[in-house]
């Protein structure tokens, strides 16, 4: 009997488990986006900033709604189109990151029912590279700060940017639990900007920044050789079989400058070009 009973039990543990596959396998991703995008409109128009704290409230005397402050970025990652909001308390006044580059931040995470699931008070640098799309995206909208030195040598940050990220799942984890955070669950960031660190992340001596060359922040869509690798990833740009950082005919450390036939293309996105720099 002992037996019998054990078999029904592993039989329904196996029927759950076979039934959440199947949930997974049948998530529909575009759907999601348009339910998160609902959520974060509700919670915008019913929320608003305490600038007395910083905190965010429930409106309960007609405070004006986050909505009435928030700007929206449209954003295509895997072939279905989000919306992020965000609310800029300030821009800061340095330069702004792209979604390759690192930055200096602080931060606190929270779910639409307020629950704080992560947050750090101190500054900690992230790789934009290696977080939520949500993040990468996001931290674009903002500069970073000018430091300050203190007469000990310690340091700080002036006029950084601040604000808020509004995120919906598909650019955060999407159907996946994490810790804290059920599955399809939109997050609210409040965020600073202090410091940016521009990356070369192929080592080519072109920044990444300047490897988005039509300028759309996504940063995967530009190959100027058509080789699958995009540029800010590829070490050969324009595919020459000459490395991009030997491309540097003048010798001052930036290839963008060097266009030896003069066609207004430089040599290292240029298969044209009659000269190069060999490896040395």
């Amino acid at each position: 009997m002992k037996i019998n009973k054990l078999i029904i039990l592993l039989a329904f543990i196996l029927s759950i488990v076979a039934c959440k596959k199947d949930d997974k396998d049948n998530f529909d991703a575009a759907e999601q986006a348009l339910i998160d995008d609902a959520d974060l409109i509700e919670y915008l128009q019913t929320h608003y900033l305490n600038e007395d704290d910083g905190g965010i409230w429930t409106i309960d005397n007609g405070q004006t709604p986050l909505m009435d402050q928030v700007d929206v970025d449209l954003i295509d990652y895997n072939d279905i189109s989000y919306k992020l909001y965000y609310l800029v308390q300030e821009e800061g006044t340095t330069i702004s990151p792209t979604t390759v580059d690192s930055v200096f931040t602080t931060y606190t995470g929270m779910l639409l029912d307020s629950t704080v699931f992560d947050s750090s008070s101190s500054l900690v640098w992230f790789k934009l590279s290696a977080v939520i799309p949500g993040w990468s995206y996001g931290f674009t909208n903002y500069k970073g700060g000018n430091i300050m030195q203190n007469p000990d040598e310690s340091f700080y940050y002036e006029d950084y940017g601040e604000g808020i990220l509004f995120i919906p799942s598909g650019l955060a984890y999407g159907n996946s639990v994490q810790s804290y955070i059920p599955e399809n669950s939109p997050l609210v960031f409040q965020i600073t900007l202090q410091d940016v660190k521009l990356t070369d992340l192929d080592n080519d001596n072109v920044l990444s920044i300047d490897e988005d060359l039509n300028g759309n922040r996504d940063m995967t869509d530009d190959d100027t050789d058509g080789d699958g690798i995009p540029d800010f990833a590829d070490t050969d740009d324009d595919g020459d079989g000459i490395l991009t950082k030997y491309e540097d005919i003048n010798k001052d450390g930036n290839p963008m400058n060097d266009d030896t036939d003069g066609d207004g293309i430089p040599n290292y996105l240029d298969t044209d070009d009659t000269e190069s720099i060999e490896d040395l």
